[in-house]
């Protein structure tokens, strides 16, 4: 197996269900653009609150794809 190499990049992912679908939408939309997606990590979790309530979940995201010339 020849060498390879990973790039990683952040995203965060939003909705207004849970934090599993935040992380999802955003690895999803990776899946629209990026080739051979590889590991997703997520780093961090928040909430925006409006009016008290919260309004959405939000996860960052980390994709790690091929890295191709």
């Amino acid at each position: 197996m020849p060498n390879s190499v990973y790039k990683v990049i952040e995203l965060v992912g939003t909705s207004s269900e849970s934090w599993e679908k935040a992380a999802e939408t955003a690895v999803k939309r990776a899946s629209e653009s990026l080739r051979d997606l590889r590991i997703a990590e997520v780093s961090e979790l928040d909430l925006q609150i409006k009016d008290g309530k919260v309004e959405a979940y939000r996860a960052k995201v980390k994709v790690s794809f091929k890295f191709e010339k």
